[in-house]
């Protein structure tokens, strides 16, 4: 995945109703974007009966180690965008502990944004029921490129989950946004964000960032590291429970990112992905 944009602004616009699943629209202001040398599908346009105001609150205490709560028993939620392992198509994988069936809901609703989706595998291990599913962009026949795209593959499955599992609004970051109950533990950004960059091969390097999840989180970091005249070729995109890590392969002029620039990198996003203080939200 290669992605090239430029400065601009980003928005959450009103929710759409994306076969059961309501979804919020992810638009990019002055985007260029192409993945793997090809040019970016034209901009993603849906269109809401009613609106949704979606915000992003000003993050709140980190979460206490060891705290009993009465989500305990609800197992962790996952969502992984996996852009590495197939060259052909975009694998997402579905994960709620043994809570999942067919997720025939989640897979027509994906079919709605225009996408091919084919269930790609099912196993058990001790972490629950892993749904697997191979998608391509059905007027290419080929792996999803756009980041908005990817984006709302994410919030489309995060929001059937919400809706079909309404337990699992408390074991996500997006339950305080969309669903019926707020997650009980909240996350402090500036503790749980975590950046790392190591040389991954003669002509890249490997970008993890962990933080906290909220809308619009993948689309941010492509463009924020993009910004800065770096290029992402590939990468996994896992949202768990409240955080949400990315795994980006990343050159510069075809080149390993350099110590200082590993630098700019780590202090772009960590300055963007900071909690917002007191005094600067009041002016």
């Amino acid at each position: 995945m290669a992605v090239a944009m430029a400065s601009g602004s980003l928005r959450l616009t009103p929710a759409v109703r994306v076969g059961e699943c309501c979804l919020p629209v992810i638009r990019c202001c002055s985007l260029r974007c192409s993945l793997l040398g090809a040019p970016m599908p034209s901009k993603i346009r849906l269109y809401s009966e009613a609106a949704l105001t979606v915000t992003r609150a000003a993050s709140p205490t980190a979460i206490e180690d060891g705290s009993s709560n009465e989500t305990d028993n609800v197992p962790t939620p996952k969502v992984i965008i996996d852009q590495d392992s197939d060259p052909d198509a975009t694998i997402v994988e579905v994960t709620f502990g043994d809570r999942l069936g067919t997720l025939l809901d989640t897979m027509k609703s994906l079919k709605n944004l225009g996408l091919n989706v084919a269930k790609a595998n099912v196993y058990l291990d001790s972490s629950g029921k892993h749904n697997k599913f191979a998608i391509t962009n059905a007027s290419t026949g080929r792996k999803v490129k756009d980041p908005e795209l990817l984006e709302a593959i994410r919030l489309t499955i995060i929001n059937n989950l919400l809706e079909y599992h309404p337990e699992s609004s408390t074991q996500l970051a997006m339950g305080a946004t969309f669903g019926v109950e707020p997650p009980k533990q909240q996350v402090d950004v500036d503790i749980a964000t975590h950046i790392d960059i190591y040389d991954d091969g003669p002509d890249r390097s490997l970008l993890i960032v962990e933080t906290a999840d909220y809308p619009g989180l993948l689309v941010d970091l492509v463009k924020n590291i993009t910004d800065i005249n770096v290029a992402v070729q590939s990468g996994e995109f896992d949202t768990e429970g409240l955080l949400a890590k990315a795994k980006f392969h990343v050159s510069y002029r075809d080149k390993p990112i350099s110590k200082p620039l590993q630098q700019v990198i780590s202090n772009s996003l960590r300055y963007f992905l900071r909690r917002p203080t007191t005094e600067e939200a009041s002016f």
